[in-house]
């Protein structure tokens, strides 16, 4: 076998099955080796930043890594925003990036570059393979580090005479380590702390967030008065009718400050403490009160599960249960579109066990609670703040649930930085319904510019802040891409087209004027 023929059959032994691509020359023959391998699913996407934001979605959905494959540095340096998302998010994945054959690297060959250096920042374990006879072990190391207890991701530069040169061995996976438990001291004062009577919150994130871990976490609270909270940038919720109820911490620093004013501890399960976005003058970074003291149950990468069923066991929560959301759902709302209205609509109209890749920031902030009351569903968040991660996040969720609906919600400035993704949503047949709030503006920078207490913008100020001029058209841009796509006017409207993208079985694209 060739080194490429046996990165990928090793990939495939190891259970990495699917790959998000960008290809270039010096990737061709990887590109050859699965050509002769069907067992692997390759996905075309026509951006490195698709690739990667999909490689995410797929692992937070399967859990397990998938695989990049990118040109050279350049197209690495192409993925990095939505990998920026993924180092947050925590997710294993794999990227493959090839190199030149070491004779060639001494010509300074127009795409040379350090490769290493561009890849390290986002990469917790970086690579490249010498020899032919090292590929397959190397790309085993790969996987298995990607699928480290914490999740994160792996990259392994090939360079192209290893891929084309023969006598390449299979590499083996040794089984995965179980997730460590936190020491027993961190049990122990975590339940001093929630038996105190003083007033506590609990923050939960990574896999504590769907699964067994919220449920659990719900009964801690019930049986302690703690009250659950979640990142404002989570990698995954279970949601819906019958899930814990658990609030969101506001992304706006002064709602956050107001959610935690009454708190004087917060227990931190696989989450770091909030804070604020960016840095103000003369503002807090942090929305917990001074003197409220920050303990940390469990860190990402630790069983958190495990410590949370010894945290109840030690708390007497056994037999609490937690409130669960009841299930209900609104009306079909009608009138003129409002950001209420459009929460609603969805909430209306969303079906049981959808995928929501949310990027809303500005015009859906309510959408999340609106839809509490929806059948069960997942949703996905965006992070790391890069925009541009919701697209690409729907195309790995429908790739990893092929019989899921997939709600994609993004808006027309953090669309624009990755609307290629519509293309391999039309390419592959995936039953996305991509929701885009055109408000012609980034929304989210004017509110920032008067947070900042510098003054009104001026007129040269907010052309740097309105997309105007001329409108996105998000109708033809979808049209362009292979998929249908509407423009509605009303929440009537927003709805029926709701329905019909769900009932469909590929992807369509719904264009909401602001």
């Amino acid at each position: 076998m060739t080194g490429a023929e046996t990165l990928v059959r090793t990939l495939l032994a190891c259970g990495v099955d699917t790959c998000f691509t960008n290809p270039g020359t010096s990737e061709m023959h990887l590109v050859a080796a699965l050509d002769r391998s069907p067992e692997m699913r390759c996905v075309l996407t026509l951006f490195e930043g698709v690739a990667t934001g999909a490689a995410d979605g797929y692992a937070r959905m399967t859990g397990k890594p998938a695989c990049t494959l990118l040109h050279l540095g350049p197209g690495f340096a192409n993925g990095m925003a939505n990998l920026h998302n993924a180092s947050k998010a925590r997710v294993p994945m794999v990227n493959l990036i090839g190199q030149h054959p070491a004779y060639h690297l001494q010509y300074d060959a127009p795409l040379h570059s350090d490769i290493a250096a561009i890849a390290k920042p986002y990469s917790k374990w970086l690579h490249t393979s010498q020899r032919v006879a090292e590929v397959g072990s190397d790309a085993a190391e790969a996987i298995a580090q990607a699928s480290a207890s914490a999740g994160q991701i792996a990259t392994l530069i090939v360079p192209a005479d290893v891929a084309w040169s023969e006598s390449g061995h299979i590499g083996e996976i040794s089984p995965p380590q179980a997730a460590p438990l936190p020491p027993v001291n961190k049990i122990r004062r975590a339940a001093e702390m929630l038996r105190s009577g003083v007033r506590t919150a609990i923050l939960v994130g990574g896999n504590a967030l769907f699964g067994r871990g919220l449920e659990v976490a719900g009964n801690i609270s019930a049986a302690t008065n703690a009250k659950l909270y979640m990142p404002y940038p989570f990698t995954r919720l279970r949601h819906g009718a019958g899930t814990p109820v658990i609030e969101r911490v506001a992304y706006v620093l002064e709602q956050a400050t107001e959610q935690f004013k009454e708190f004087r501890q917060l227990i931190l399960v696989s989450a770091t403490g909030p804070v604020s976005y960016f840095a103000y003058q003369d503002k807090r970074s942090q929305p917990t009160p001074p003197g409220c003291e920050i303990f940390t149950l469990a860190e990402p990468g630790e069983d958190v599960n495990g410590a949370l069923n010894l945290v109840a066991e030690a708390v007497g929560a056994k037999n609490s249960r937690s409130a669960l959301a009841k299930s209900e759902r609104p009306r079909v709302p009608s009138g003129e579109i409002t950001a209420s209205g459009l929460a609603l609509a969805i909430a209306a109209t969303l079906p049981e066990e959808a995928i929501v890749a949310d990027e809303s920031m500005t015009s859906g902030r309510g959408i999340l609670a609106a839809t509490r009351g929806c059948a069960p569903h997942d949703w996905l968040a965006c992070t790391g703040g890069s925009i541009g991660i919701a697209m690409p996040l729907a195309v790995g969720g429908a790739v990893a649930c092929q019989d899921r609906p997939v709600l994609c919600l993004t808006a027309d400035g953090s669309g624009m930085y990755t609307l290629q993704a519509l293309w391999t949503m039309a390419r592959e047949g995936l039953h996305v319904v991509t929701v885009v709030f055109a408000n012609r503006a980034y929304a989210v920078l004017k509110r920032e510019f008067g947070n900042l207490g510098i003054g009104e913008p001026g007129s040269r100020a907010k052309a740097l802040l309105d997309i105007g001029r001329p409108d996105l058209d998000w109708v033809s841009l979808a049209h362009g891409m292979g998929v249908p796509g509407v423009r509605v006017s009303s929440l009537e409207e927003f709805a029926a087209a709701l329905k019909r993208g769900y009932e469909g079985d590929g992807p369509s694209l719904i264009e909401v004027p602001l």
